[in-house]
């Protein structure tokens, strides 16, 4: 919804008279019943299984045997899933999740323990993309130990195509307001009704567009060049763009949590520079597969 709004605080550089988009959508898409079904859920699954079709075509195309396909979606939901929730918990509030055994129980289980002494179901609130690529990451080397595949094949493979799934799951971020970004005067800024009445950047829209885009660059890279499967350019150009553009997206973003306030670069930023150095080292090591 586009509103005309006047913001105290931004009056000084943006005066009056801007157009923002009013966002508090419903967090759930739907209903089963009296089962709800979150926009965020559905996005990750919309994402899931956007890569499931597009690495069928893949394998197809690369006479893969079905057989050693197959264990792929096992191993890449429960890699992405423990790998980024271990992580938002580890990265971010290690503090409050190492705290005491029912704290670390609530790492695993999807609910929260009540002040009466009860456990309400409140699904993974908190998962790192940093933490799940890294057990994206661990979950295809064990599949490649089980099927026998090549290493580099399976990583680009499925680095065409992880975009695709990282712009859904941005977009489930952007559908439960969270992720916000700064308060800002660009005249698209989103007032995330749910926080406060501020004008802020939208951090996750932001980076939905960028994975989007580095889908197609990589669709377009693959179709050009499909003899680079194998060498490790397509994972390593996958790491490269997407972590190089959250660390500038980062900073249109608030901190996620206090300690990061007085940080010179914060926690994702620092996590994404590892990610950049490795994917610049892949690619420069698939020139030298290639030739």
């Amino acid at each position: 919804m586009l509103a005309q709004v006047t913001t105290p605080s931004l009056q000084g550089r943006a005066g009056v008279g801007l157009l923002f988009i009013h966002w508090n959508p419903d967090i759930f898409a739907f209903h089963l019943g009296s089962f709800g079904v979150r926009w965020y859920s559905l996005c990750w699954a919309i994402g899931l299984f956007s890569v499931y079709l597009l690495e069928h075509k893949l394998y197809k195309e690369q006479r893969i045997p079905e057989e050693k396909f197959e264990p792929l979606v096992f191993y890449c939901f429960f890699g992405i899933l423990i790998g980024a929730r271990l992580g938002h918990c580890l990265f971010y509030e290690p503090a409050y999740f190492l705290g005491s055994p029912t704290h670390m129980l609530e790492m695993i289980v999807p609910a929260k323990l009540g002040a009466d002494g009860s456990w309400h179901f409140t699904g993974y609130e908190g998962l790192a993309s940093h933490g799940g690529t890294l057990g994206l990451m661990i979950a295809l080397w064990l599949f490649v130990r089980k099927t026998g595949l090549r290493l580099f094949t399976v990583l680009d493979n499925i680095a065409i195509v992880t975009p695709i799934c990282a712009c859904a799951i941005r977009m489930g971020n952007l559908m439960n307001s969270e992720i916000i970004g700064r308060p800002t005067d660009v005249p698209w800024a989103f007032i995330f009704e749910r926080i406060d009445q501020l004008p802020r950047h939208p951090g996750q829209f932001y980076e939905a567009l960028c994975y989007a885009l580095f889908f197609l660059v990589h669709w377009y890279f693959y179709r050009r060049q499909p003899q680079k499967v194998g060498t490790g350019f397509f994972f390593g150009l996958c790491l490269f763009l997407i972590f190089t553009a959250r660390i500038f997206i980062e900073y249109t973003k608030e901190n996620q949590v206090d300690f990061e306030n007085g940080m010179l670069l914060n926690m994702g930023q620092l996590l994404s520079i590892p990610f950049v150095l490795l994917g610049a080292w892949c690619m420069w090591h698939s020139r030298k597969t290639e030739k």
